[in-house]
Protein backbone atom coordinates (compact mmCIF):
# COMPACT_ATOMS: atom_id res chain seq x y z
CA UNK A 1 0.00 0.00 0.00
CA UNK A 2 1.73 3.30 -0.84
CA UNK A 3 0.69 5.75 1.39
CA UNK A 4 0.56 9.83 0.74
CA UNK A 5 3.71 11.67 2.96
CA UNK A 6 2.87 13.37 6.37
CA UNK A 7 2.49 17.20 5.83
CA UNK A 8 2.36 19.53 8.30
CA UNK A 9 2.00 23.51 7.23
CA UNK A 10 4.13 23.93 4.01
CA UNK A 11 6.61 20.81 5.04
CA UNK A 12 6.42 17.60 3.49
CA UNK A 13 8.31 14.93 4.53
CA UNK A 14 10.91 13.27 2.33
CA UNK A 15 8.85 9.70 3.61
CA UNK A 16 7.16 9.02 6.29
CA UNK A 17 8.19 8.64 10.02
CA UNK A 18 9.25 5.26 11.19
CA UNK A 19 6.92 5.22 14.77
CA UNK A 20 4.04 7.59 14.94
CA UNK A 21 1.45 7.57 18.14
CA UNK A 22 -1.50 9.71 19.11
CA UNK A 23 -2.56 9.68 22.98
CA UNK A 24 -5.96 10.71 23.78
CA UNK A 25 -6.70 11.28 27.67
CA UNK A 26 -9.91 12.35 29.74
CA UNK A 27 -9.46 14.37 33.04
CA UNK A 28 -10.85 13.18 36.29
CA UNK A 29 -12.13 15.02 39.48
CA UNK A 30 -12.29 12.98 42.40
CA UNK A 31 -14.56 14.84 44.62
CA UNK A 32 -14.65 13.23 48.28
CA UNK A 33 -18.25 13.26 49.72
CA UNK A 34 -18.22 14.13 53.43
CA UNK A 35 -19.10 11.08 55.26
CA UNK A 36 -19.49 8.93 52.35
CA UNK A 37 -17.29 7.64 49.62
CA UNK A 38 -16.75 10.03 46.38
CA UNK A 39 -17.90 11.62 43.44
CA UNK A 40 -16.42 11.10 40.17
CA UNK A 41 -16.54 14.10 38.06
CA UNK A 42 -15.70 14.25 34.34
CA UNK A 43 -13.67 17.39 33.08
CA UNK A 44 -14.05 16.39 29.55
CA UNK A 45 -10.97 14.54 27.09
CA UNK A 46 -7.89 17.14 26.74
CA UNK A 47 -6.15 17.24 23.57
CA UNK A 48 -4.41 14.71 21.55
CA UNK A 49 -0.96 14.47 21.86
CA UNK A 50 0.80 13.06 18.21
CA UNK A 51 4.69 12.15 18.46
CA UNK A 52 6.96 10.42 16.13
CA UNK A 53 10.32 9.00 15.10
CA UNK A 54 11.89 8.64 11.82
CA UNK A 55 15.14 9.20 9.97
CA UNK A 56 16.50 11.36 7.41
CA UNK A 57 18.72 9.40 4.90
CA UNK A 58 20.88 10.45 2.17
CA UNK A 59 23.16 13.00 0.89
CA UNK A 60 20.47 16.18 2.50
CA UNK A 61 19.68 13.79 5.71
CA UNK A 62 21.19 17.15 7.90
CA UNK A 63 19.33 19.90 5.23
CA UNK A 64 15.75 18.21 5.34
CA UNK A 65 16.18 18.41 9.32
CA UNK A 66 17.41 21.77 8.95
CA UNK A 67 14.33 22.35 7.21
CA UNK A 68 11.62 20.44 9.66
CA UNK A 69 13.37 22.91 12.33
CA UNK A 70 12.59 25.93 10.35
CA UNK A 71 8.97 24.76 10.96
CA UNK A 72 9.46 24.31 14.40
CA UNK A 73 10.83 27.99 14.34
CA UNK A 74 7.54 29.21 12.62
CA UNK A 75 5.35 29.16 15.57
CA UNK A 76 1.67 29.07 15.98
CA UNK A 77 -0.85 26.16 14.86
CA UNK A 78 -0.77 24.61 11.51
CA UNK A 79 -2.72 21.41 10.02
CA UNK A 80 -0.92 18.12 10.21
CA UNK A 81 -1.70 15.79 7.90
CA UNK A 82 -0.81 11.95 8.31
CA UNK A 83 -1.89 9.65 5.66
CA UNK A 84 -3.40 7.44 8.11
CA UNK A 85 -4.79 9.03 10.77
CA UNK A 86 -7.42 12.39 10.67
CA UNK A 87 -6.18 15.84 9.76
CA UNK A 88 -5.70 17.98 12.63
CA UNK A 89 -4.48 21.74 13.41
CA UNK A 90 -2.11 21.21 15.60
CA UNK A 91 1.26 23.07 17.88
CA UNK A 92 4.46 21.86 16.90
CA UNK A 93 5.50 21.60 20.40
CA UNK A 94 9.22 19.51 20.79
CA UNK A 95 11.63 18.50 17.75
CA UNK A 96 14.58 16.16 18.62
CA UNK A 97 17.65 15.44 17.36
CA UNK A 98 18.05 11.92 18.39
CA UNK A 99 21.66 11.60 18.07
CA UNK A 100 24.58 13.18 17.00
CA UNK A 101 23.71 13.89 13.03
CA UNK A 102 26.01 12.71 10.37
CA UNK A 103 26.42 13.71 6.89
CA UNK A 104 23.60 11.25 5.81
CA UNK A 105 21.85 10.39 8.53
CA UNK A 106 19.43 11.83 10.98
CA UNK A 107 17.65 10.47 13.73
CA UNK A 108 14.85 12.70 15.40
CA UNK A 109 11.42 12.58 17.12
CA UNK A 110 8.95 15.13 17.68
CA UNK A 111 5.50 15.70 19.19
CA UNK A 112 2.59 17.95 18.20
CA UNK A 113 -0.54 19.15 20.42
CA UNK A 114 -4.02 19.05 18.94
CA UNK A 115 -5.52 22.76 19.02
CA UNK A 116 -9.30 22.23 20.03
CA UNK A 117 -10.38 26.03 18.94
CA UNK A 118 -12.88 26.09 21.78
CA UNK A 119 -11.37 29.33 23.24
CA UNK A 120 -12.19 32.28 21.18
CA UNK A 121 -11.05 35.19 23.92
CA UNK A 122 -13.92 36.72 23.90
CA UNK A 123 -16.10 37.28 26.75
CA UNK A 124 -19.68 36.75 26.40
CA UNK A 125 -22.21 38.86 27.81
CA UNK A 126 -26.09 39.48 27.48
CA UNK A 127 -26.93 43.24 28.50
CA UNK A 128 -30.46 44.64 28.64
CA UNK A 129 -31.61 48.26 30.09
CA UNK A 130 -34.97 49.40 30.86
CA UNK A 131 -36.45 52.71 30.76
CA UNK A 132 -37.46 55.25 33.36
CA UNK A 133 -41.06 54.09 35.15
CA UNK A 134 -43.26 56.92 33.95
CA UNK A 135 -43.68 60.19 35.90
CA UNK A 136 -41.25 59.03 38.17
CA UNK A 137 -37.41 60.80 38.75
CA UNK A 138 -35.69 57.75 39.57
CA UNK A 139 -33.03 56.76 38.17
CA UNK A 140 -33.48 53.59 35.40
CA UNK A 141 -33.50 50.42 36.77
CA UNK A 142 -31.11 47.75 34.93
CA UNK A 143 -31.93 44.18 34.44
CA UNK A 144 -29.11 41.80 35.68
CA UNK A 145 -26.78 40.44 33.24
CA UNK A 146 -25.33 37.36 32.82
CA UNK A 147 -22.51 35.33 31.67
CA UNK A 148 -22.60 31.91 29.69
CA UNK A 149 -20.01 29.42 31.19
CA UNK A 150 -17.62 27.83 28.78
CA UNK A 151 -15.06 25.13 29.03
CA UNK A 152 -12.72 26.10 31.64
CA UNK A 153 -14.33 28.58 33.53
CA UNK A 154 -14.52 28.66 37.35
CA UNK A 155 -16.52 31.08 39.46
CA UNK A 156 -13.28 32.65 40.79
CA UNK A 157 -12.19 33.29 36.95
CA UNK A 158 -15.86 34.57 35.84
CA UNK A 159 -15.14 37.26 39.08
CA UNK A 160 -11.60 38.50 37.83
CA UNK A 161 -12.86 38.69 35.02
CA UNK A 162 -15.53 40.90 35.63
CA UNK A 163 -13.64 42.85 38.36
CA UNK A 164 -15.80 41.50 41.59
CA UNK A 165 -14.77 39.86 44.99
CA UNK A 166 -15.50 36.07 44.49
CA UNK A 167 -18.18 36.08 47.51
CA UNK A 168 -19.90 39.11 45.40
CA UNK A 169 -20.44 36.58 42.89
CA UNK A 170 -21.47 33.77 45.00
CA UNK A 171 -23.86 36.00 46.51
CA UNK A 172 -25.24 37.36 43.24
CA UNK A 173 -26.26 33.35 42.08
CA UNK A 174 -27.71 31.25 45.29
CA UNK A 175 -29.07 28.76 42.67
CA UNK A 176 -25.49 27.58 42.39
CA UNK A 177 -25.14 25.26 45.74
CA UNK A 178 -21.78 24.46 45.29
CA UNK A 179 -18.87 27.06 43.92
CA UNK A 180 -16.85 24.46 42.89
CA UNK A 181 -18.97 22.75 40.75
CA UNK A 182 -20.41 24.75 37.46
CA UNK A 183 -21.24 23.36 34.03
CA UNK A 184 -20.59 24.66 30.75
CA UNK A 185 -24.05 26.65 29.33
CA UNK A 186 -24.80 27.70 32.87
CA UNK A 187 -25.76 31.49 33.31
CA UNK A 188 -23.88 33.36 36.13
CA UNK A 189 -25.38 36.43 37.23
CA UNK A 190 -22.36 39.33 37.24
CA UNK A 191 -24.04 42.13 37.86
Amino acid sequence: MLLTPMRYKEYVWPHNPRVYSIDYERIMAVNKVPFGLYYLQDLGRTRRVMKGEGEFIGEDAYTQFGQLANVFYSGGPGQLIHPLWQTANAYFVSLWLEQEPMRDYVRYSFEFWEEANYYSGQVRTWTAQTSQSSGSDQAAQTIPVYYQVVKGDTLWSIAMRYGMALSDLIALNPQIKNPNLIHIGDEVRVS
